[in-house]
Formats: structure tokens, sequence, C-alpha cells
């Protein structure tokens, strides 16, 4: 009798065990949305603009937490690519650069295949994982998304490409897996977001990595009729171009975010927005709002950006954090949230903002933020930056020139978001302590690999760290 009643508590707890199991929260999708040179100050949800409406990119702010001092590690394409891929500075392996077209790039130009992507990882945790859009991240095989953790792959891998002509370049095609592909649609931006929808779909059953990387707001400036007719009251015809651009882009990513609801996916998705670099101005009106310089340069509007995230239910809705964060941290917050225990010997340099969005951490998530692009370093911390950026006497465009924080400019860009009020003069100590800190993180970083137009650099056996 007793052995029966023994029997029976053991399989009620057991039923209870396995209930309580079954109704756990399953792993939470993510999604990464890119934006290309799309700049600060354009988007409604910044406050500057409301020419062009972005009302589903703005939903992701309203929906999550927007952080105004958001910040990729490059001041343009392909190096913010890498250090997001590998949650590392991209100067840690050299890929301080863009390579140039495919058709001048060296072969060995792309991410190193001695680094772990973001996609290695989730696939390696059960994830699905898709890639829809530009690479940048090599033009060989090794390279290739579906080599570097990527199941699905569709879109082109250089640095930029027509959004009309899909057979427009040879040597850099759409590609749906490795085949070359004229199946677009007529537009890029609407195929990657209509394959991103699509893989959402197919995928809704197990957990999904879903990475979309728009070539827009990128030129060339080109649209469909069907979005410039929403801007004809603007005269100016790159403006209304640029305009009708970015407004395709929001209506793309209005389908997938549709798309979660309707599989009532939204509250277990993790969403990240952001650009990977300022906008362009000088070329396409990408504007950054009161921010100093533009794309290729460590001023603020080269490095600053708009940086989003959204989980329903998990981080707060509606909230503006000022705490600088960096696309870096994208890696490693994703795997957080995925159940993936980060490892010390990955030596990320991103950091997980989950306890950050929460409210279980309340300092900033860095104690400094770094930049090193040729001759251009840039250190912030706090509200305090220490720059040399496009334009200083002595700063130019030598890619190989040794890289220091000699004659650097100080500002406090609480008071100063511009960067129009030099206080090195002022605050000499502040300056020595930005870049003795600059100088250290400096010491782990290696020359770069390679320069656009040029090729690779020859290594010599002896390598330079202050580069």
């Amino acid at each position: 009798m007793q052995t029966t009643r023994f029997l029976a508590r053991l399989l009620i707890a057991v039923l209870i065990s396995a209930a309580g199991f079954s109704q756990a929260a399953p792993r939470p999708n993510i999604l990464v949305i890119l934006a290309d040179d799309l700049g600060w100050g354009e988007l409604g949800c910044q406050g500057f603009t409301q020419q062009i409406p972005t009302p589903h990119i703005d939903s992701i702010a309203k929906s999550g937490v927007r952080f105004t001092s958001g910040y990729v590690s490059g001041p343009y394409c392909s190096p913010t690519r890498a250090g997001f891929m590998t949650g590392r500075y991209q100067t840690r392996f050299g890929h301080e650069f863009n390579p140039g077209p495919a058709q001048s790039a060296d072969k060995n130009f792309g991410l190193s295949l001695k680094e772990t992507t973001l996609a290695n990882r989730l696939k390696a945790a059960g994830y699905a994982t898709g890639w829809f859009g530009k690479s940048h991240l090599g033009y060989e095989p090794p390279f290739h998304p579906l080599q570097r953790g990527f199941d699905e792959y569709y879109g082109f891998l250089g640095g930029a490409h027509s959004y009309l002509d899909a057979a427009g370049d040879k040597a850099n095609p759409i590609l749906r897996g490795t085949t070359p592909t004229t199946d677009t649609g007529g537009y890029t931006t609407e195929a990657f977001g209509r394959e991103a929808v699509n893989f959402i779909e197919k995928h809704k059953g197990q957990p999904w990595f879903c990475y979309l990387p728009f070539n827009a707001v990128h030129g060339p400036l080109e649209a469909t009729d069907k979005y410039l007719a929403r801007f004809a009251s603007i005269t100016d015809t790159r403006r209304r171009t640029y305009a009708a651009m970015q407004s395709a882009m929001d209506d793309a990513i209005g389908a997938v975010l549709g798309k979660l609801r309707e599989l009532k996916q939204e509250e277990n998705t993790l969403i990240f927005f952001f650009s990977d670099n300022g906008g362009p101005t000088p070329s396409t009106t990408s504007g950054n709002g009161p921010l100093r310089g533009f794309k290729s340069q460590t001023w603020e509007g080269g490095v600053r950006v708009p940086w989003m995230v959204q989980w329903k239910g998990k981080i707060p809705t509606g909230k503006v954090d000022d705490r600088p964060v960096i696309q870096l941290d994208i890696h490693p917050t994703a795997l957080a949230a995925a159940g993936v225990a980060i490892k010390p010997e990955w030596k990320l340099d991103g950091v997980n903002l989950l306890p950050h969005l929460t409210g279980e951490k309340s300092g900033a998530p860095h104690e400094a933020l770094y930049w090193r692009f040729g001759q251009q370093v840039a250190i912030r911390m706090g509200d305090w930056k220490l720059v040399k950026g496009a334009g200083m006497e002595g700063v130019g465009l030598e890619r190989n020139a040794k890289a220091s924080m000699d004659g650097a400019e100080l500002y406090n860009l609480k008071a100063d978001i511009g960067e129009k009020n030099n206080l090195a003069a002022k605050e000499p100590e502040k300056v020595k302590q930005l870049a003795a800190a600059w100088d250290k993180w400096n010491a782990d970083n290696v020359e770069a690999k390679w320069f656009p137009d040029r090729g690779a650099k020859k290594q010599g056996k002896k390598k330079n760290k202050s580069k």
C-alpha cells in the first residue's frame, strides 16, 4: 500500500515537473535590422525632422528603448559590420577599412576566418539562421555568409548595388545562396524585406536569427515611382529620391514586424535596429541633426547613429536612454537572451545589455568607447570625448600613417553635442587621462590588413601594434 502511494506521488511530481518545463518561455528569436548610411537626425523618433515619415522604425523605439548615445565602432560600412558580427573591435583583427570594389579588392579581404560570428554561436545553439541583404565582409567563397554560420542567404557581397538593376554589376551579383539571380521583384529594398518575411514564416516552429542589412539608404540614389509619388512636394531631386528610398525601407521593415504580429511572435522576438555609420550628407542628403561631421569621420556625425532595441514584455517600452552603447553589444546581448554562456576566451568587447535594459544594473555599460580609423582616432569616456577627426591640422587621408592622440581635441558632449568648443587647453589632465586609456586599448590592436583600392597590406614578421 505504501509502495503504491509512493509511486503515485512520484508520478504526480514527474508530471508537474514536465508541465513546468513545457510551459517555460521558449528561447527568443533574434532580429537585427541594419540601415546603410542612415543619419542620426533622419528618423521621426529622433526628434529632428518629420519630412520623411518612418512609422514602422519609430514603432521599435516606442515599443522598446531608444539609445540617444548609440554608436558604431567604425565610421563606415565594412568595419562596423565586422565588429557587429564578432562582438569585438574590428581593429583587434585588422579589419580597419573598406576593401574597395570587387574588381580591385585583394582576394584575401574578408572577415577574419579566425573570428567566430554571432550566427556561428546561435546556430550551434539550435537557431535557424538567415541573412538577407548586403554583406561587405568578403568576396571569396570562404567569406560567404553560408560559410560563416548562416543557413540561408539572399543578397550581394559588395559595398553597394543598384536598387533597380539586379544584373547590372557582374562582379557583384544578387545571390540566392551562392547562385546569381535576378529575382528581386524590381526593387532590392522590397526584395530583402520579402525574403526576411519568408524566412520567419518558414521557421516559425523553432528559434531563429534573422539578419536584415538593407543597402538603403546608401547610394546610388534610386527609387520607384511608387515611393517617389509620396514626396512630390520635395522639389530637390536628390532629396526627393532619398526620401523615397528611406520610406521604402520603412515599409519593408513594417512587413517584417507585421509578420511577427501575425505569427504572435512579437513578444518572443528581441529586435535591434541601428545604422552602420552616420549619414553621408553631401552625397545623399542623409542628415545627422546637430552632430558634427558625417560618414568616414570620427566626429559624432560619423559614428553616432540611430540605435534602438525592442523586446516586448521583457524590457521597458518607450524609454529613452542616454548611456553610451555600441553595436558590439548586440552580439553578447543576443547570446545572453538565447541562453548561450559567454566564455572569457572569446574576448568580446561588447557588453550584455539585458541587465542594463531591465534596470538590474543602473550604471553605464561601458567605462569607455574607442575608435581608430587611420589617423582619425577617438575615445568617449562618460560625457568626455577626445578626438582627432577629418579636417584637423595634421589629420589627412593617409590610411597607413601612425595613429596617436597627439594634438587631439577635447569636448564635453553633454554640454556640446556639436563638438564646437575644444576644451583641451582648459582640461589638460582630462586629456592625459583619456589619451592614456586610448593608448592602453590600442596596444591590443593590430595593423590594418588592407587599404581601399590598394589591395592587401603585406605583413612583415614584426607587427606594429601602435599602427
